[in-house]
């Protein structure tokens, strides 16, 4: 076996709770496996496949890579996001020329929305119980 074979690129992707660990392998067939299954066995939802897929498209990778990915936490539109970001990342690590594009298409930006905590004295964070004045 060569050294080739076991050369990886390696970056982490978060996504509100998600977080995404993600090798790329070079010389690839364009095979992504997540958490040991097939990408589209384990995110059945089209936008979930085309948003993870953007970076390397972006990119011009489409296909040369193959990619797996342990992710974990949050919800499945949080893991897919999570899954393109940790992509991005490590696509950068692969080649920093691609920065201005990946940056452009807006996938390095780490999304720091989350969501908001319950305050005390309210039903939800902002929601507040109904006034009544009589």
């Amino acid at each position: 076996m060569a050294d080739n074979e076991n050369r990886y690129f390696y970056a982490v992707g978060r996504r509100k709770s998600a977080s995404a660990q993600v090798r790329l392998y070079p010389e690839g067939t364009g095979r992504i496996v997540v958490n040991n299954k097939p990408v589209d066995r384990y995110f059945s939802r089209e936008q979930d496949l085309v948003t993870l897929a953007n970076p390397l498209r972006a990119a011009g990778h489409d296909g040369t890579f193959d990619i797996t990915v342990m992710v974990h936490g949050g919800g499945v539109t949080g893991q897919s996001e999570a899954v393109a970001h940790g992509i991005a990342r490590a696509l950068l690590v692969y080649d920093e020329t691609l920065r201005p594009t990946l940056r452009r298409g807006g996938f390095l930006t780490r999304d720091a929305r989350v969501k908001e905590r319950k305050k005390p004295g309210l039903k939800r964070a902002r929601k507040a119980p109904q006034y009544t004045k009589r």
